[in-house]
């Protein structure tokens, strides 16, 4: 009785002293440093903790080398997967091991009982510290699985200095992740966080070698390596120095931290094969353009959206180039780039075919007088020709009937972010680089040619933006498909091959941009070079300095370019003699085509450019459209947006169905084959 009594006595003083340690610090444990990491899973780079550890999670199934956990439950926990967090084997040989030498020889804890010591820090051994750390052994193993222990012990084991976790302890000595480690590695990594301070690589390298090779031995005794392989591994030296953690796509992970709070592992979209191979070559390229030049890479997916690399600078620690600023991310000018956009807006609107004919002549838009690059003209060449060649005058002539207001509008409406200076609307200027862009967009916009007009928004942050990646419409597929066309066929730099990148340079006014995006069927790289202090860069021009970039950049991707689309249904591909006659030349507004002495057709409502309201009013149906025509022979056939509608009547009128809201095109053909076209937003 009296027995039962001092039992239930002492079961009460055990549970209230449990009770009195309080809940395990499970959160504190968990923490762990921010990784980003890529579209498969590869650490592109990791982050500190707030204390300067350096503490990386871990799962020792997909992360660690098999051989590593064997050697370490040998040496460690034989019985780590069958034990209750106790092994009372292991204790009772430490306890003899302390009665027979007087001092103790090993301590018998468990992987889960030195788990409960890191999560509980205890700077001296004693009896009490050993009993705190069974109690929370036991409450370890009943709230978490072995899984779970394991994986933790893994992440918080120390090695030395501010390293914690086999993955950190790897990445520092190494210079890789353990899920690959030769045997000599796999056993000093077992040895290490017996005595990390002691043992530092960086400090002690012989003491840590000679622990080393005690597990080795340890492992040979025990039947679990055989003495040659022990023997190899002993021959081996260990790193005597700590190597930096990776730091790939630092703006994209910048970024990333800013954009996602509270998440340990955040992936990207980034592949970080070809992303090391562009950083590589962007450090290369800057270093043989000049000390104060950077570069600046962006590749994406033309499918998805998803950016595969982003290179804001050649070096991320480099001052000297602003290396933190992403370049991807700055707006610039963008010199010629947006010419393939109003050459679009140009096939789409009807006036003008790749194989019309345009003049590069002098020519005045009230003030402005623009002229080429090598302040030369062309004369009269084709259309194709005119945009391969970068001609400013035809692509200002283009713009002038095209519209910068709705060039500037079509271009935002699609996803780009267009900087004019204050007060200044949109002007002939912007086809000539005139207002300010980002490289982030400009690949986005060229990325919906290669789509045959739609833009799919970039995504680089997986799991973000769900739902929020519907295309927008940038052209019509035939004039997306025409422009891309066109590109494919602009000579390439030295080191390019022909007809295999639809590309496109630009030189921004003082020399202080280069240019050159381009695209296949797969994916879109866009490049740019200059100082990212704005200061001109004499020499950097987008043909010489950014595209043979590009096409290095397309080369090491290692894949072949991919097709480009195949032409859409109705497109016309005829030479120029095959044209209709308004088709085979370029005219401006005004200078209308006079056959037989008749006048050219000429739309005379609505006018172009204006807004129509077809609504009907509040409440009503879409009501019919009225169009008038001058001059023409009949018969005058009428189009809207590129399909016939029937002919008009004898007074040169049509009543037509609204099309809906959004832009419309109106065209007329007459007789003769002249014709007229006009853009209206019916709203």
């Amino acid at each position: 009785m009296a027995l039962a009594g001092v039992g239930l006595t002492l079961a009460v003083m055990v549970t209230a002293w449990v009770a009195s340690l309080g809940p395990l610090p499970l959160q504190e444990a968990r923490a762990v440093s921010t990784t980003i990491v890529d579209r498969h899973g590869k650490l592109l780079r990791a982050y500190a903790m707030a204390d300067g550890r350096w503490r990386l999670p871990v799962n020792a199934t997909t992360d660690v080398d098999p051989t590593y956990l064997k050697l370490l439950f040998a040496y460690e926990d034989r019985r780590f997967h069958s034990h209750a967090g106790v092994d009372p084997l292991a204790l009772g040989r430490a306890a003899l091991q302390l009665v027979t030498r007087g001092h103790i020889v090993s301590g018998g804890s468990t992987i889960t009982m030195q788990l409960a010591r890191l999560m509980e820090p205890r700077r001296q051994r004693s009896i009490s510290a050993k009993l705190r750390q069974i109690a929370r052994a036991i409450e370890i193993e009943r709230q978490m699985s072995k899984g779970q222990i394991l994986d933790l012990y893994l992440a918080m084991a120390p090695f030395g200095g501010n390293l914690e976790g086999v993955r950190a302890a790897s990445i520092a000595y190494f210079g890789k992740e353990p899920k690959r480690l030769s045997l000599s590695e796999a056993a000093l990594l077992v040895a290490l966080p017996q005595s990390p301070e002691n043992r530092r690589l960086d400090r002690y390298p012989n003491v840590a070698r000679a622990a080393r090779d005690r597990v080795l031995d340890r492992m040979v005794e025990d039947g679990v390596v055989s003495e040659a392989d022990a023997a190899s591994a002993e021959a081996i030296p260990v790193p005597r120095l700590r190597k930096p953690m990776p730091v790939l796509a630092p703006h994209s992970a910048d970024n990333a931290m800013l954009s996602v709070k509270n998440n340990p592992i955040i992936a990207l979209t980034l592949d970080a094969g070809l992303q090391q191979t562009l950083e590589t070559l962007a450090h290369d390229r800057a270093a043989t353009l000049g000390p104060n030049i950077s570069v600046a890479i962006l590749a994406v997916d033309n499918a998805s959206g998803e950016v595969l690399a982003r290179v804001g600078s050649p070096d991320y620690f480099d001052d000297r180039r602003a290396g933190q600023v992403d370049m991807t991310r700055a707006v610039r000018s963008p010199g010629s780039t947006l010419k393939p956009f109003i050459y679009g807006l140009a096939f789409e609107d009807g006036f003008v075919h790749p194989e019309s004919l345009i003049d590069d002549r002098p020519i005045r838009f009230g003030s402005y007088a623009p002229e080429n690059f090598d302040m030369t003209f062309q004369g009269t060449v084709p259309v194709r020709k005119a945009l391969q060649m970068s001609l400013n005058v035809p692509a200002i002539a283009l713009l002038d009937r095209v519209g910068a207001s709705r060039l500037s509008s079509r271009l935002k409406q699609a996803g780009a972010n267009l900087e004019l200076p204050k007060d200044e609307a949109p002007g002939l200027a912007m086809g000539l680089g005139g207002v300010g862009i980002t490289l982030q967009d400009l690949v986005q916009l060229y990325s919906g040619l290669a789509r045959l007009g739609d833009v799919k928004p970039l995504r680089e942050i997986q799991n973000q933006h769900a739902g929020a990646g519907e295309p927008q419409r940038l052209l019509d597929q035939v004039a997306a498909w025409q422009v891309g066309n066109v590109l494919l066929g602009t000579p390439p730099p030295e080191n390019g091959v022909h007809n295999r990148i639809a590309f496109k340079t630009g030189t921004s006014y003082g020399y202080r941009d280069a240019w050159s995006i381009g695209f296949d069927g797969r994916i879109t790289i866009g490049v740019w070079v200059g100082r990212p202090d704005g200061a001109p860069a004499p020499g950097i021009v987008g043909r010489t300095a950014a595209a043979p970039i590009l096409f290095d950049a397309f080369a090491r991707t290692g894949k072949l370019p991919a097709a480009l689309p195949k032409p859409p249904k109705g497109t016309l591909i005829a030479s120029n003699a095959k044209l209709p006659l308004p088709l085979r030349r370029y005219r401006p507004i005004g200078e209308l085509v006079r056959t037989d002495g008749e006048r050219a057709p000429h739309i005379q409502f609505p006018l172009d450019g204006s807004r129509i309201d077809a609504s009907g009013g509040a409440g009503a149906s879409s009501v019919a459209m009225p169009v008038k025509v001058a001059g023409g022979v009949l018969p005058i056939t009428m189009l809207v947006n590129g399909v016939s509608v029937g002919e008009l009547d004898n007074r040169r009128q049509r009543l037509i169905d609204s099309p809906g809201p959004g832009f419309t095109r109106l065209t007329v053909i007459d007789a003769k084959g002249a014709a007229d076209t006009v853009v209206v937003r019916i709203q």
